[in-house]
This record gives structure tokens, sequence and C-alpha cells, in this order.
């Protein structure tokens, strides 16, 4: 991004020249689906028209052909030609009904799920979307192509997080079918929806000898028993989730439903709604390469309304902020910058403009409260989480607990386990490598927040700290507190620094004067202390503000490596209200706050020699014992 003596640097005049340039760009974008200009494929001239080089393969005299009849050739491969010569939609400008005529978004939507069908694969997307560019619309009519064309039997479902918004989905269907151009249907079919009796949430169209079902999150065995060849599942992101109902289930049992082979179809879509649920864990699979969906997002500067025209270029260009001359290098127009100048005025924070009107796929799943962490910060920080483990399981003593715990440690192979270690501790190395493990203690029951513990490798010398080693799950405190310990030994005896208010006061309820990590600490010396005979790091509103300031420094510095995904996923949906660091509601900050804590231990110079001293605010007690090796 340019500092500030670079913008003023930028003549207004050039601005205009290049802005000029941009908006000319835009107009060259010549698009006529009934002609086939700037159409998805290749095309051959016909004629006056240019149509898909398939229909002349399928159809070698559609040259020769009527006109009428090289309509009907045509549809059978042509989705943009199909889209404007038989679908009516409802504008949702105007409210009339209008021809479907592809925008520039749905074209690149198409241009997905054409290539994947152009090469005989299976169509799978998972669509990120902004607002008001008609994503589910395209998909929607896909999907009705598919049936009304392409193939009989080809049945579908349609999926949403309510009931209603699938039959919302599908009364753009029946648009569709009341005005479909008769000339065009097959041997004078006669394309209507009828009720199949006994079913009030399957219809059917005869002609096409296919079904059409509507169901709801709610109801994962909706398509039990039917054989399925699409599916649109809707809002994927406000599914709910519950112990007895999660949206992986739902998914499961249609995906199970639909054959692996061409021109079957399912399409994942949905507006975001945070990070850490089952659609952002899917969208970041895709990304990543790990799903058989493509990902699909669509920033809001390619929707054709969000621009406004200007009046005053001199007066926007002085008036725009650090972010929005980031729009204007990023290719923006001053029109585009102008609409998206004024429409923040709207929300009271620019995190809420950002989640509503995307940019990027990252700012789409920002929180809706004030996120302390820079989306910037966070989509760097997650470049170090493409890291798979080197191993997946636990760590093991000769006990469970005090001595026994202590001998015997090593590591176990384990699908599903609770560890995750993505280097195992230096033991051979010239120089003294020192580690940290840091617990934050959560619940027992699997519906209460996990107990974490991370195993921090400490930097120096131009080397970043890093995440090493993580545990994560449910478990009793006690063992929590050993099975720190076994990790704490076995990576090179780190100090162990666990959050101790949830013992303290568990200890305090049962009467006990020797708790769990005074139990510990007999058996483990190198143990953090907060002060003289105070074993563990208390969390209390000044320290935990403390902790949230150091990582924010780090994340701004660049300074630490993160292995686990969650992590980031977890600081993307943590919010600042009325000066109160939480989680949003019904999500989780354990992971977080093991990264917070750590960091500001590693302030200390006791613990990490190389690092500058602790900002002022930071705790004078906080200090440690017993850091020699055992």
């Amino acid at each position: 991004m340019r500092n500030s003596m670079e913008k003023r640097a930028i003549t207004l005049e050039a601005v205009l020249i290049e802005n000029e340039r941009r908006k000319s760009m835009l107009a060259r974008d010549r698009y006529d689906p009934l002609a086939g200009v700037g159409c998805w494929g290749d095309r051959v001239a016909v004629g006056d028209c240019h149509v898909p080089r398939a229909v002349l393969q399928a159809c070698p005299d559609y040259a020769k052909l009527e006109p009428l009849e090289q309509e009907r050739q045509r549809i059978k491969e042509d989705f943009e030609f199909w889209c404007a010569r038989c679908v009516t939609i409802k504008d949702k400008m105007s409210g009339r009904n209008v021809p479907l005529i592809l925008n520039r978004p749905q074209r690149r939507l198409l241009g997905v799920m054409e290539e994947q069908r152009a090469a005989g694969k299976p169509v799978r997307v998972i669509l990120l979307k902004a607002r008001q560019w008609g994503g589910s619309t395209l998909v929607q009519m896909y999907l009705a192509w598919m049936q009304l064309v392409r193939h009989k039997g080809w049945n579908s479902l349609i999926c949403g997080h309510l009931h209603a918004t699938s039959k919302s989905i599908k009364r753009m269907y029946n648009l569709m079918l009341r005005h479909y151009p008769r000339e065009l249907i097959e041997d004078g079919e006669r394309l209507v929806f009828t009720k199949l009796e006994g079913q009030p949430n399957v219809q059917q169209i005869e002609a096409r000898e296919c079904l059409v079902l509507t169901g709801s999150s709610r109801s994962e065995d909706a398509v039990r028993g039917y054989d399925i060849s699409m599916a649109h599942l809707s809002e994927v992101a406000f599914w709910q989730s519950s112990v007895m109902h999660n949206p992986d289930e739902v998914v499961r049992s249609v995906c199970g439903s639909i054959a692996l082979k061409p021109e079957t179809v399912i399409v994942l879509e949905s507006t975001a709604n945070g990070v850490g649920d089952y659609f952002h864990d899917e969208w970041l699979r895709a990304q990543m390469g790990r799903s058989d969906k493509a990902p699909i997002f669509v920033p809001w500067r390619e929707i054709g309304i969000y621009s406004v025209a200007v009046d005053d270029a001199q007066a926007l260009w002085e008036q725009m902020d650090e972010y929005e001359h980031k729009l204007y290098e990023d290719g923006c127009t001053l029109e585009q910058i102008n609409w998206y100048h004024q429409k923040r005025r709207e929300y009271r924070s620019h995190e809420l403009m950002m989640a509503e009107y995307p940019s990027t796929a990252s700012e789409a799943f920002t929180a809706t409260g004030f996120n302390p962490f820079p989306t910037d910060y966070l989509d760097r920080l997650e470049e170090g989480c493409s890291t798979e483990p080197l191993l997946v399981g636990d760590i093991q003593g000769e006990g469970l607990s005090g001595n026994e715990a202590k001998s015997g440690i090593h590591l176990v192979k384990e699908l599903g386990g609770h560890l995750k270690v993505w280097e195992y501790p230096e033991r051979d190395s010239p120089v003294v490598v020192k580690y940290l493990t840091v617990v934050d203690v959560g619940g027992r029951a699997d519906s209460s927040d996990y107990s974490v513990i991370a195993v921090w490798r400490l930097g120096g010398q131009g080397c970043k700290h890093a995440i090493v080693a993580q545990w994560r799950g449910h478990i009793d405190h006690d063992l929590l507190a050993w099975k720190a310990m076994q990790l704490s030994k076995y990576y090179n005896n780190a100090l162990l620094a666990v959050e101790s208010n949830t013992l303290t006061n568990e200890a305090a309820r049962a009467g006990e004067s020797d708790y769990i990590l005074q139990k510990v600490h007999a058996v483990y010396s190198n143990v953090y202390q907060r002060g003289p005979h105070k074993l563990g790091f208390h969390t209390n509103v000044k320290t935990k503000g403390e902790a949230i300031v150091a990582l924010i420094a780090a994340l701004r510095k660049n300074s630490y490596v993160e292995r686990d995904i969650e992590a980031v996923n977890e600081m993307r949906d943590y919010e600042e209200r009325k000066g109160r660091y939480g989680a949003r509601s019904g999500k989780h900050d354990d992971i977080l706050m093991t990264r917070a804590i750590g960091l500001l231990l590693i302030q200390d110079k006791r613990i990490n020699p190389s690092t500058p001293p602790p900002d002022k605010s930071l705790a004078k007690d906080h200090w440690l014992v017993g850091q020699h090796k055992m």
C-alpha cells in the first residue's frame, strides 16, 4: 500500500486518464448471448451467430437447418443462449419479468461449471456469495437446463437452511416454466410442476420424467430413497449445528445419493456467517485444493450496479483513505470507489461494511463486531497453516499422573488423535533451543470449550517463534495438567505455563489446599509462577488485554509461525465489545488464548533473552522458577 507521500505524488490528471482507460476496458466487454458474442467456450461463426463447436459436432448439418430447428439444436449445448431465449426471471431492480442475460459474475461462475462439464467431470462448486448478483439464480437455472434440455430422469434437490429458502428458489424455477417458449419444447411436451402424491416436498415434471425435491438442513433424510443427480445447497453457512444435527451429516446424506459421473451437479453456496463453521471449513479445504469442489468468490467490484458517477474527482481523491487508495491500486474505477465511499457511511464500522460487501474472501468471513486483528495480518498468518502434521496421535508415559507419568514418555500415532506435531524437539542443535508450553483449560463435556496445550519453539537470531505441537480435546483437568507436563518434558523440559483460573476455583470449591498445579510442580519443577507461591498464569481483564495486545503486535511484526488453521479461524471470529475481548457468540477462543498468553510470556527476557523488553504495561510480578534442565 502506498504511503501518504506517494499518494500525493500521483497527479489528479494521471488518475483521471487511468480512470478513463479502466472504464473503456469495461465498456469493451461486449456481451450478446443470442449472437454468441462474449460467451464461454470454443465457438464457430455460423451466419450471424457464434455457436459452440459442440453444436456442430452433435449436428453436422446445423447450418442447413431452418432457424427454429437451429434454436432447438443450439439450446442443447449453449446454456447462455438458452437463458436468453427460454428463461424468464423477475428483475430485482424493476420488479418486471425479463429474459435472463448473464452478468459478468454469473458468466465467471458458469465458466467454471462448464469447464468441468466439458472435461467430462462431475460439476462440483462451492460459491462464496456477495450480494445482489444472482449467484443462486445461475445455479438453479443450470440445474433446470440439465433437466429440461440435456437429460430425462435427472432428479434434483434444493436444500436451504429453511424450507422457505428452498421454496423461494423453486418459485424461480416455476416462473421460468410458466413463460417457457412452447415452440422450443420437444414433441409438444408440457413443462409444468405436478405434485407427487403423498410427498408434499416433491414435485415432478412428467414430460421430462424428473423430480424436484425441496428440503431444509433440518431434514437430512429427505433425499433417502430417491435417485438424485443434482443438488443445490443454499445458504450453507446458516445451517444449524447441534450435537444431534449438523451440516456435515446433511451434506454427506445428499452427496451419498449422487453418483460420481459426468453432468451430475453439486453446488454449495452461501453468504458468509463468520468463521469456524462447516461452510468456512469447506471453503478453506477448496482453496487449499483438498476438496472436490472448485472455490468461486465474487467481490463487490465485479457487480455492475455498484458504481456512482463522480461529480468532483479531486474532492473524492483527497477524501479517500488508505483502504480506498488500495482499491484504486487494485484496479477499481473512481465511480466504483465513489459508491464504496458513500455506502460505508451506512455502517458504524468498516468491518461491517467488509462483511456485507467484501473485496476478498477473507473480508467476507469477517465477524460483524469489531475484530482487533486486521484481515491482512491474518491472511499472512494463514500461509503457515498448509503444512501437514508429522504426527497425529497422543503422548503417553508409564502412568497417567505423578512420577509414573514422567517416566517413559513417548508419542503414539492414532487416527483422529488429539495431538498434532509439526516439529519434533531439536536435541542436537549447537544452539540451545527453548520451548514453552501454554495450557488453556476448558470443560470436560463435548459441548463445552476445548482444553488446549500449545507448544512453542522460541525464536531468536532471525528465527521466528513457532507453534510446533498442539493437543486439543475434552479431558479431566488433572489428566490435562499431567499430559501438559509430559509434552513439556518431551520438548527439552519446556517451561510449563497453565492458565490457572479454573484449577484454582475448583480447588477452592473442593476445599483442597494442594491443588493440581502444586502436585505437578512437585514432580516437574519448570512450572511458570506469576508470583511467590502463585503457580500458573492468571487471566483477568488486565492480563487478557495485555495478552491480546501482544498477539496483535506479533501479527503486525509477522514474528511467529502458525500451523493450525483453527487458530486463524478463532482470530477471524474474535471481537472487542465495550472495551472487552471475547469470542463471537457460539464460537471458541481456546486456541487463540494459548497464542496470546504465549506471546505475552515470550516478551519476558527471563523466558526469551533475545526479545526486546516487554511493554511497560506487562505486570511486574511475572517471574519464573526452576528454569534449569532437570
